[in-house]
């Protein structure tokens, strides 16, 4: 599974070439920071699962992740709205990869053993916003949870 995912994030779109590793870095660890960030606090299993996520599956260098950790995390609390992250991934991230971001994301969300109202709000409002449909959304957290279990 996760040579898959590896493969899919190493396909690489005409129009990702519009974006360069640190800005996709700072998309992708921003998002999930924000996505741990909505129960009201992030744990320290969450960190560690966005570290993870970020290293294996989006092949992204140990130092530079827990660098983009920390600056994320000072940031944490400065108003970004969704649209932010979202209007960015969706010129830059094929149909597939968004898909799997939402996966990515659910997993993070689970990932302190259960679902915060909020949490799940946020998830289907970035999959509406990345126009993954409900149906996707919904078989990227049913696989999510089978991993966690």
């Amino acid at each position: 599974m996760l040579e898959s995912l590896k493969k899919i994030f190493n396909q690489s779109d005409t129009s990702e070439n519009n974006i360069n590793s640190n800005e996709e870095l700072n998309l992708l660890c921003g998002l999930m920071i924000e996505a741990a960030q909505t129960d009201g606090k992030i744990d320290k299993e969450e960190i560690i699962k966005i570290s993870k996520i970020l290293i294996e599956t989006f092949e992204e260098n140990i130092e530079d992740v827990k660098q983009e950790i920390e600056k994320c995390l000072k940031e944490v609390n400065e108003p970004k709205s969704l649209h932010f992250f979202t209007s960015k991934i969706n010129k830059v991230f094929s149909d597939d990869k968004k898909i799997l971001l939402i996966e990515v994301l659910w997993e993070i969300v689970l990932s302190d053993g259960k679902i915060h109202e909020y949490e799940s709000n946020l998830i289907r409002r970035l999959a509406g916003l990345l126009y993954v449909s409900d149906v996707n959304c919904g078989n990227a957290k049913k696989k999510s949870f089978i991993k966690i279990k």
